[in-house]
């Protein structure tokens, strides 16, 4: 061994956690950042922009899911962007499309032109939630892949922070805090033009060579990635000799309990409650007694809340695993929710029960942003087939940003319907749902390389009982 070369590093060690990796992970946390603002901006503007137009809930509804309306298509759209330009030139695109979206919501005349610019808005928080996490997790050493995943997640809670806090200050305008997205849209693209491609995309469409250089390009210096190239190649080579491909290989038997998982786990993110408390929460609350600014301050503390959880779940999820972590959280955000509507079915939503109401909604927000709200992008990037993984994680978003789309449509018109509280109510029955569904099909994945979690749906060994008490891949 020379003292001038240095060892050269085993296979074993090729795993470690480089800038490369972390520039990728940053990239796809800005992602989450625009979307998480994005999204939650139009809490607090729509109490102005209600005012510059004169709209009443129904264009509130429509302009608040515009936007939702957008990622639908967006994420179906950029599943196919993704197989055909690679995953990261379809963030190239999505971070375009973030940019005019952001200023053509900024400068619209109408409710009309907002919801239209918030579609295509949109459309690049939908390619973003399917293509950002896909990347990551392609990109990824197998010990850093939840944590680094999960950077997407943190930083929608960041995003929905950031516009809970512009939102409460009453002084910027609506034009001004939609249009700052722009900023970070910018910087994502710039940064998206210095970092490789998928390696696992570059072996699917025949670049061996450059798959190599983008796996060297993103692990330690003089690591041998030999073998973990060779993993990736081999089941690339299944991939073209098997008829399980893209959106039709979705169908084949083997690969159903995976969808049913991740389709079922994203439709239940959004079932929680949490979007009627990030997009709504002000609108309740007023409606309700609760000042303006008191609403709005409100917003912050769930948005500060949502942030923090999200950082301890960060933190301990590849400790206490994904199965584990929702499956503790889900039974408090469904006491929370019931407590919620307690109040407001018995009348006790007064000026002198605000405090508890706060905590509750505080609490409700820990419980869920702690729990299944980390699961939802994270299985959509790793728990499906290498040949179906962007069709996959699009069906997922697609589930996802559908169900959001179908609950922001309908949710005042509900809570007008039913009551309130009875709303909180019902979305607590969805909580319990949840529960038993994950608990029945929901297996733990922490720990197991993507190569690993497909040869167990091949051998059909995907139920919980299959994975407990085996050791991770490593």
């Amino acid at each position: 061994m020379s003292p001038a070369t240095g060892p050269v590093r085993t296979a074993n060690d090729s795993g470690g956690l480089t800038g490369a990796v972390v520039v990728v992970a940053l990239v796809s946390a800005i992602s989450g950042l625009l979307y998480g603002y994005d999204t939650g901006i139009i809490s607090g503007a729509l109490l102005q922009i209600t005012d510059d137009f004169d709209t009443g809930n129904g264009w509130e509804q429509v302009i608040a899911a515009s936007i939702l309306a957008g990622a639908v298509i967006g994420a179906l759209t950029c599943s196919r962007l993704g197989e055909r330009r690679g995953r990261r030139g379809t963030l190239l695109v999505v971070g375009v499309v973030f940019v005019v979206g952001t200023l053509g919501a900024a400068f619209a005349p109408n409710p009309v032109t907002l919801s239209l610019a918030r579609l295509v808005l949109g459309f690049a928080v939908g390619g973003a939630t399917q293509t950002a996490p896909v990347y990551v997790a392609e990109l990824a050493p197998t010990k850093y892949r939840g944590r680094l995943v999960l950077c997407f997640q943190i930083a929608i809670g960041a995003g929905i922070l950031t516009a809970t806090i512009v939102g409460a200050s009453e002084a910027v305008d609506w034009r001004v805090a939609i249009g700052a997205a722009a900023v970070p849209a910018v910087l994502m693209t710039v940064l998206m033009l210095r970092l490789p491609e998928s390696p696992r995309w570059l072996l699917k469409a025949g670049h061996d060579d450059r798959a190599r250089e983008a796996l060297e390009r993103v692990r330690p210096p003089r690591a041998d990635v030999s073998a973990e190239l060779g993993e990736m190649s081999e089941l690339v080579d299944a991939e073209r000799q098997a008829k399980t491909k893209g959106w039709r290989g979705l169908r084949e038997p083997w690969v159903r309990p995976a969808l049913i998982v991740g389709c079922g786990l994203a439709v239940f993110t959004q079932l929680s409650g949490i979007e009627m408390i990030v997009y709504y929460s002000p609108t309740i609350l007023t409606d309700n007694g609760f000042s303006d600014t008191a609403a709005l301050r409100v917003s912050v503390a769930l948005g500060a809340t949502y942030l923090v959880t999200q950082l301890i779940g960060l933190s301990i999820i590849d400790r206490v695993g994904r199965r584990r972590l929702t499956l503790i959280t889900l039974p408090g955000a469904a006491l929370a929710l019931i407590v919620l509507g307690t109040f407001f079915v018995t009348g006790n939503a007064g000026k002198e029960q605000i405090p508890w109401i706060v905590a509750t909604l505080v609490a409700f927000m820990a419980f869920t942003a702690g729990g299944i709200q980390l699961m939802g992008w994270l299985t959509g990037s790793e728990i499906y087939p290498l040949a179906t993984r962007s069709a996959g994680a699009a069906a997922q978003s697609a589930s996802l940003w559908g169900t959001n789309l179908l609950i922001t449509l309908t949710l005042l018109s509900i809570m007008e319907t039913i009551g309130t509280g009875q709303t909180f109510w019902l979305y607590a029955a969805f909580n319990v749902v949840a529960f038993v569904f994950l608990f029945k099909k929901m297996p733990e994945l922490t720990g197991h390389s993507l190569e690993g979690i497909e040869g167990r749906l091949r051998e059909g060994r995907f139920r919980p009982a299959d994975f407990a008490g085996h050791r991770a891949d490593r």
